[in-house]
This record gives C-alpha cells, structure tokens and sequence, in this order.
C-alpha cells in the first residue's frame, strides 16, 4: 500500500507511519506541523500542508497517487474545546469535509479516520459497545460524532469507503523509543503522572477522589499506541479489500483506576508520584472501557501491548531518551 497520513507527525500518526513503513508499505505524512514535529517525521517525505487547503491535498494526492488516506490531523483536548469551540469545528469538521471533497475531487479512495470514545458521552453501562446511543457532551466529542455523519453522507452519496476508530485512552510510546507523546500543553494523565515524579510539575492534579468506583478515582481504558498504529494499518487494509464502512472501538477492555496508574507509576520509575486531589471536573465519567470485540471479529485486531505495566515502562523511557 502507499498511504498518505494526514497529521503523521503526531503521536498516533508518527506510530502509525513507521509500522506501515516496516510492514512493507510507503508512507507520505501530510502535516503542517502546528501540533506535529517534524522530528517525528522519519518513514516517508513530509508534504507541509493544512487539511482544509484543498488545492494542496489535491496537489498531495495527484503527486503521490496514495491507494488510501489515514486521517490524524485533528484537535483533541476537551477542556480546550469547550473554552475554544471554533478552533475544534474549523479543524475537526472543516478540516474533515475538506479531505472527503478532496478525495471527491480527485478520485475515491478509502480513508480510515481518528474516531474518539467521546461520542459516546456518560453511557448508560460499560463495556460500550458501538450499538451505544451516541450522545456527547463536550465540543470535541460532538466535532467527532459530526465527522462521523458526515462519511456515512459521502458514503451514501459518493461510495466512500470509511473506517472510524473510536479511541479510548491511547497511552505509552515506541517500544524502540523512536517516537513517543509529545504535546504543548501536555494534558494527557500518563505522561503528567511521569512529569510529576521527574520534577517538571509540582504535582499531578487529581481530579476527583470520591466517584462511585473501588478506590474512589476514576476509571479508563487505556491501550497502546502501538496496538491503536495496528489498527489503522489492519483497518485499511480491510477497506481496499472491500469491507463495507465502518466505526469501531479500539481499547483494551480492561479499565485501570487512577490510583492503580500511580501505582504503576512507582513500580516502572522507583519513585513515588506527588500528586494533588482537586475537584472532580465537570462531565467526566466515573467509568469508560470500551468493547472491542467488533474490532477483533472484523480485523483480526486483539492488542499486544496494552498492559499498564508495558504502557507505563514505554512511556517512561520516552520521557527519558
């Protein structure tokens, strides 16, 4: 396959990149770089554009004839999102429709795109399946969902075949230690859980000690950014194999408390984690954890690297390098 990875020089994009790359595939990172780091560009040339430029997607696609496009580029803070509501539709949604007219334009190809468990908002039970009612409750979430309206629309109008996955908490960083978390701000609780026991905050801000779970703290799922880059890969080739469009979950169907992340903090670094028990923040559920069976039954996808002991110990030498 030769693909064009939209924002390939982010976290999940510049994982994904190089597991396509060593699985035999050619790789062109489309990314202009606001969030990215061209330090992450390293298995394929990197193409300087913004997804809602269409003359250069299009100008991207005609030079490079890619079979299929995998879709990162987006924003993905909540707290930013409700704060700043226009930047998330103008890059989520504009940016979204603008490769769909794109791909339009230029001639149909399959395109595996960034979901987000967000749509999902508070649900009724856990493990969430993807029959669940969708219903989020922040800017970013419902940017999501609408994207997802949006390829089920081009679908139906044009045969554009789609894959949405559907994230729970991606978490840990190259087993090789070639590309890793990199965001600024940093907002995600792994890496902030590891910058607090390095001295680089003063504590990690806990948001919440009292929800109805055993230990009081919140509970997520997390899975490796290695086993979310397999996904992309697998889900593609699904697509050009012909499979019908799809959303599917990707987590490890296993939920881990903040609390037990500590504690895996202390046994990857040797070290306790200062931390800061705060309010809890509004809108945040007590539980997530994804069902991933569809995943499993229609790409073969099971994760490999998940643990929270792996998640921790990957991430921790990241941070290290």
């Amino acid at each position: 396959m030769k693909i064009l990875v939209t924002g390939g020089a982010g976290y999940i994009g510049s994982h994904t990149c190089k597991l396509l790359a060593h699985s035999g595939h050619e790789v062109v990172v489309y990314d202009n770089l606001s969030t990215g780091h061209r330090e992450m560009v390293k298995w394929g040339p990197l193409v300087e554009g913004d997804i809602r430029d269409i003359p250069s997607l299009l100008s991207a696609i005609d030079r490079h004839e890619p079979d299929g496009i995998i879709h990162f580029a987006s924003s993905i803070a909540v707290g930013e999102s409700v704060q700043d509501p226009g930047k998330y539709y103008d890059n989520n949604v504009t940016g979204s429709l603008a490769i769909m007219r794109a791909l339009r334009e230029a001639g149909i190809r399959p395109l595996v795109v960034s979901g987000s468990a967000a749509v999902y908002g508070m649900p009724d039970a856990v493990p969430i399946p993807e029959t669940a009612p969708l219903a989020p409750i922040n800017p970013y979430g419902r940017t999501k969902y609408v994207m997802e309206m949006m390829l089920g629309d081009f679908a139906a109008a044009h045969s554009l075949p789609w894959v949405s996955l559907r994230y729970f908490n991606a978490a840990g960083a190259d087993p090789d230690g070639e590309t890793g978390e990199w965001h600024e701000p940093e907002t995600h609780l792994i890496p902030n859980v590891l910058r607090a026991v390095r001295g680089e905050i003063p504590a990690l801000r806990l948001f919440g000690d009292d929800y109805p779970t055993p230990d009081g703290t919140c509970i997520r799922d997390y899975v490796h950014v290695a086993d979310l880059a397999r996904a992309h890969m697998l889900a593609m080739r699904y697509l050009l194999d012909g499979g019908a469009p799809l959303a599917m979950n990707l987590g490890s169907g296993r939920g881990i408390s903040i609390r037990e992340i500590l504690s895996a903090a202390r046994a990857a670094t040797g070290r306790d984690v200062p931390y800061a028990i705060e309010g809890r923040r509004p809108g945040d559920p007590p539980m997530l954890v994804a069902d991933a069976s569809r995943a499993a039954e229609v790409l073969g996808w099971r994760t490999q690297h998940s643990t929270v002991d792996e998640i921790m110990r990957t991430a921790w030498r990241w941070l290290n390098r």
